[in-house]
């Protein structure tokens, strides 16, 4: 969002990512097949948001996993989360340090559903039948969203009111949300009104582009119930007043911080997602049991479903292996890309080595890369801020050995800004090759040409200061150090690679394994926006940005100056200029525009986007598939057969 806007990963599950999100890509089929490539008249693209619902699954995004066997209902499927990926916010209203897809789509997304849901399949498209709203309705610049009428755990109606507490709190505390950007949602909204229960109206400060206003502004808006309307001394009313929120915001804060308390909590047991939590612990063990008033149109057939954490892929391994045999069986698991059979296509799983389990490889709607920090205090700020610079480490990153290595096969190149899987009408003709193919003899020529003595396996240094760029001084070294995310055995292999591909043009790469959390803690947001520490150079997380919940790809959370998302702290009026572009009419063109400029500003260096998940279904386990490209998960799907 979170890219693009989208939520930051977390190392892939089983293959390679935020949040707000592993390195994700997703998916194959097209957004829109068949559709004209460029001008979308305003109601024309609504109009193939809302056709690409009604052709998509009758509410449920997840298919049947296999063919034959009596249905059985009730049973415990469990899902192994992605190493070192432990749930640790359950509060739907993340700031940029919780901002990930182990909170939101593992986690929070079962019990407490969005506004709008996207995912039809493998496609990243609304889908109305699992939202809790109906589709807005636009007419100039006013929007109006009807409720469906949804219960909440307590017996309450989910009404507008509860939409509306959520956006008074985006105004009172925006710097606490982890996908806002300045001027956009809600700064882009003049007025917000409760017409009803059932009925809530928005006036824009101008007419949007409706795909892009539905798919990046809506789409962030999470309902929350009446009994969080509190503080710790008792009922607000945040709902109706903004100047109630930023206490009430604390309070939530403070207990959703309280993880030992999250099962038990008479706050966080309120729910209108299909799932409630039963048990946690620390470790990320979950728990969660039927939430028997879900209004939604699938209801879960399991009577548990429990998400299993795990500290490596190969610990993993050895219980999926097992068969349960050792007390603990996975019934949703993955394969190590180390012990991947390797393929000449991507989307295609190989031959399983697993026995009594589907293999299916999950790519999400994503984009991977690491940032280099702008304002970074440790000296290599100025040298970060050079586009050569950045460009040079582009050239550095061998993405194909990577995909074709420790990959297996199983993966695609981030060529920019926009998501090469699943194919859409978003990614311009221009990125369709990577810009930045490896080449370190082009990596030391750009650095060369900029006043910079090349040392091989050493450190080069800056000999003319007008060359090398504003900021930097006489005699400064390329040396830095990059936190990465450790658990994926891929990603190491990675990282170890590109810091001996930069030692080829003394640059000097320290890198240091630390957990998931830890790695989105350094390098999570803009430290300038977020007044947090600035005394770092680059955090490699692992997988990127998810676009979720911004679904459509217009590089405003991620790339705008000031958003609290962009960890790089880039900032290019030119950029922003561009981005603002997108956002207000329905051609393509002015997408393609500018994530051809972006992509050779490198504003983040660009990663292969490994597979998200080499996913491993036992044999008995239907619904499970086709698996989304938004990361989301929908164990109300899942069934067992005998």
């Amino acid at each position: 969002m979170g890219a693009f806007p989208g939520k930051r990963q977390g190392p892939e599950r089983r293959g390679g990512p935020e949040r707000r999100g592993g390195p994700e890509g997703r998916r194959d089929p097209e957004v829109r097949r068949g559709r004209a490539r460029k001008a979308l008249a305003a109601g024309g693209a609504a109009a193939l948001v809302l056709a690409a619902v009604a052709c998509g699954s009758s509410g449920a995004p997840g298919g049947s996993g296999g063919s034959g066997g009596t249905k059985v209902q009730g049973g415990t499927a469990t899902f192994a989360l992605p190493p070192t990926v432990v749930p640790n916010y359950i509060f739907p209203f993340d700031n940029s340090t919780y901002f990930s897809t182990g909170n939101s789509q593992y986690f929070q997304y079962l019990m407490y559903r969005p506004l709008y849901w996207f995912g039809n399949g493998s496609d990243p498209t609304l889908n109305t039948s699992l939202s809790v709203a109906d589709a807005p309705t636009f007419s100039g610049s006013k929007v109006t969203i009807k409720m469906k009428g949804w219960k909440w755990s307590n017996g309450e109606t989910v009404t507008a009111q509860n939409v509306l507490f959520w956006i008074h709190m985006m105004q009172a505390v925006p710097q606490d949300w982890g996908d806002y950007t300045p001027g956009g949602f809600p700064d882009n909204v003049t007025d917000v009104t409760a017409v009803s229960p059932t009925q809530l109206t928005m006036v824009m400060d101008k007419s949007y582009n409706h795909t892009w206003f539905t798919y990046n502004q809506l789409s962030q808006i999470t309902p929350m119930p009446k009994a969080w309307d509190r503080t710790s001394s008792g009922a607000s009313n945040c709902t109706d007043n903004v100047s109630d929120c930023a206490n009430v915001y604390s309070y939530l804060n403070t207990q959703a911080q309280s993880m030992s308390t999250w099962a038990t909590s008479p706050v966080w047991s309120v729910v209108d997602g299909p799932w409630r939590l039963q048990s946690f612990n620390s470790s990320g063990n979950s728990t969660f049991v039927p939430n028997g008033r879900y209004s939604g149109p699938v209801k879960p057939t399991l009577d548990k479903f429990q998400e299993l954490p795990f500290t490596t892929e190969a610990s993993e391994y050895n219980v999926l292996q097992s068969g349960g045999t050792g007390g603990t069986k996975i019934d949703v698991g993955y394969l190590p890309t180390t012990d991947a059979p390797s393929t000449g296509n991507p989307a295609t799983a190989g031959s399983n080595p697993v026995s009594g389990y589907t293999l299916d490889p999950q790519y999400l709607w994503s984009i991977n890369y690491f940032p280099v920090n702008l304002s970074s205090t440790t000296g290599m700020g100025p040298v970060n801020k050079q586009v050569y610079y950045r460009q040079a480490l582009a050239y550095l990153v061998n993405q194909e050995s990577v995909i074709k290595g420790p990959l297996h096969g199983y993966g695609y190149p981030t060529v920019g800004p926009v998501g090469t899987v699943p194919p859409t009408d978003y990614l311009s003709s221009q990125l369709k090759t990577n810009p930045f193919p490896y080449n370190p003899s082009k990596a030391a020529q750009l650095l060369s040409q900029h006043g910079w003595k090349i040392v091989p396996n050493g450190e080069s240094t800056c000999q003319d200061p007008a060359k090398c760029g504003a900021g930097i001084k006489q005699g400064q070294s390329l040396s830095f150090s990059l936190p990465y995310a450790t658990g994926i055995d891929w990603i190491e292999s990675m990282v170890q690679q590109l810091q001996s591909n930069a030692s080829q043009v003394g640059i000097k790469i320290n890198i240091e394994p630390k957990p998931f959390n830890s790695v989105t803690e350094i390098g999570a947001g803009n430290c300038v926006a977020t007044k947090s520490s600035c005394g770092w150079d680059a955090a490699l997380w692992g997988g990127g940005w998810s676009f979720s919940p911004d679904y459509y790809p217009s590089g405003e959370t991620l790339f705008s100056s000031g958003s609290t998302a962009n960890s790089s702290g880039y900032t290019d009026p030119k950029n922003d200029g561009l981005i603002n572009q997108t956002l207000t009419t329905n051609s393509l063109d002015p997408l393609y525009t500018w994530q051809n400029y972006l992509s050779g500003q490198v504003p983040e260096v660009w990663l292969p986007n490994g597979v998200y998940s080499l996913t491993e279904i036992t044999s008995n386990l239907r619904g499970a598939v086709p698996q989304s490209s938004t990361a989301a998960i929908n164990p109300e799907n899942w069934y067992f057969t005998s």
